[in-house]
């Protein structure tokens, strides 16, 4: 019989910054890209993340979590483009909490149709 298997390391070798909070916004876990993209502001694991967000975005955080919902959007910041993908994670089928995603995406990408 399989057993599914996990381990943080594969989330470790990203070349994209991973963030989980929990449903209170609790940050759970960073990978080594998102902590170097936040050491200026010090450990944020254990913190809560709706401290260094506007009202407008806790609120979508917020819906998100209650719809197990999902948003992406891109941003640029000091010259540098990147792609922003917000989801749900679930514990025994429950919202548990949301996964942030961000990835640098070049200025120009190419997009593809496929049927």
């Amino acid at each position: 019989m399989f057993e599914p298997y996990y381990d943080d390391e594969w989330a470790e070798q990203m070349h994209c910054a991973v963030t989980v909070c929990d449903t209170e916004g609790k940050i759970l876990y960073m990978n080594e890209k998102s902590r170097a993209t936040f050491a200026k502001h010090g450990n944020l694991i254990g913190q809560n993340l709706f401290k260094c967000h506007s009202p407008e975005s806790q609120a979508k955080i917020r819906q998100l979590m209650a719809t197990d919902g999902t948003n992406s959007y891109t941003i640029e910041k000091n010259g540098v483009k990147k792609m922003i993908y917000q989801t749900t994670w679930k514990c025994d089928g429950k919202v548990a909490g949301l996964v942030e995603i961000s990835m640098e995406i070049p200025g120009e990408m190419p997009h593809y149709i496929r049927s």
